[in-house]
């Protein structure tokens, strides 16, 4: 059940992923927003498949990658949800919708960035369990290792108020950053199903 649970997942985070990347160039916002949902819902477990497959000298940073992945879908599915409910359906006053419309780059786009930087954080943990036996293990475990860097910059650049509704940037650098992001994270949903799918037990399956 382990090994099956952790082959659908990361099969769905590669889907939403590619679905994200493809709703960002057409230009669809409520797609966009939607399908966010369901990386989350994917990443949860399939972060728990790595937990459950780990050792037990491990076990610590499969935990924290656990706790850490948990808190990422609470904060994403939070934002996400109120784009596609309260920010769509309801006629909101300007003032609210500085905090809750996530292009006004107001609370809920900082929210969302702190989600990223718990995202980054837990797939640094998931890489610490990740043991190396193979080429494709190896470049599973250095993508989830070197991803954790986005921790930093997630996690600081909404103190520096680099994001800023009054001074704009302009659509295509954020559109150019997050197909990059999602260059970078589909090969990791890959890898994770190839490493799944190659296991034969996972531990307590």
């Amino acid at each position: 059940m382990n090994r099956k649970i952790g082959m659908i997942s990361s099969l769905v985070n590669v889907v939403s992923v590619v679905g994200f990347a493809i709703f960002m160039l057409v230009d669809f916002s409520f797609g966009n927003y939607f399908i966010c949902m369901f990386i989350a819902f994917s990443f949860v477990p399939m972060v728990a498949s790595f937990v459950a497959d780990c050792s037990k000298a491990k076990k610590v940073a499969g935990y924290s990658a656990m706790i850490f992945s948990g808190v990422y879908a609470t904060f994403i599915l939070a934002v996400y949800f109120a784009q596609v409910t309260s920010v769509v359906n309801d006629n909101l006053s300007e003032e609210t919708l500085k905090i809750l419309d996530f292009e006004k780059f107001g609370l809920m786009f900082n929210y969302d960035l702190l989600g990223y930087a718990l995202m980054a954080l837990a797939t640094f943990f998931v890489g610490l369990t990740v043991d190396v036996n193979n080429k494709a293990s190896k470049w599973l475990k250095n993508l989830l290792l070197i991803h954790g860097v986005f921790f930093i910059s997630c996690l600081i650049m909404p103190m520096l108020g680099l994001f800023n509704s009054d001074k704009p940037t302009e659509p295509w650098v954020g559109i150019l950053i997050l197909e990059f992001w999602c260059a970078y994270f589909i090969p990791i949903g890959i890898l994770s199903f190839l490493h799944f799918k190659n296991k034969e037990v996972l531990n307590a399956s």
